[in-house]
């Protein structure tokens, strides 16, 4: 079951992708005191993630920085150097924090896994979008398999007012 509005994140050390490299990062300490946006995909590379969903969060950035945000997240199942070498190809590097769940353990534990192996991805994370404050979620937006309706940075902007 995914976590639900009114929880705490839960405590997994993952790792995050930077310019300087993967460093490890504990995402309810990261959250901690903040107001977040996270936004969980399937994978780095993949079509709609990669033309639709992390561009859409970089070129919306200052508009929901400008809706009180301070931290705008990005969690997929894949390791850091994916997440880096992505980040880097969409100038998203160090403007949003790449959360590389290489494990799955985060996805697990916020209950978002999913198993892709019928395609040939393995498990990854359902795509989705999470408002949390303080390190508590207030929201959650899963899409329905195949889908890109809720949880985009259009939707996050509607979402936050």
């Amino acid at each position: 079951m995914a976590i639900e509005p009114g929880q705490k994140i839960p405590s997994v050390t993952i790792k995050q992708a930077t310019s300087e490299g993967g460093s490890d990062v504990d995402p309810s300490v990261l959250f901690a005191g903040k107001k977040v946006v996270m936004f969980s995909l399937p994978g780095a590379f993949t079509p709609t993630c990669s033309q639709k969903h992390l561009p859409g969060y970089v070129a919306e950035l200052d508009a929901l920085r400008a809706k009180g945000v301070s931290l705008v997240a990005c969690l997929s199942v894949n390791d850091w150097f994916v997440m880096q070498a992505w980040a880097r190809e969409h100038d998203a590097l160090d403007k949003i924090v790449m959360l590389a769940d290489g494990a799955a353990a985060f996805s697990k534990a916020l209950g978002i896994d999913a198993d892709l192996s019928a395609i040939g991805m393995g498990i990854r994370a359902r795509r989705g979008l999470f408002v949390i404050d303080d390190g508590v979620v207030t929201s959650v937006d899963l899409e329905a398999p195949g889908k890109f309706e809720v949880s985009g940075a259009d939707a996050c902007k509607v979402k936050l007012g």
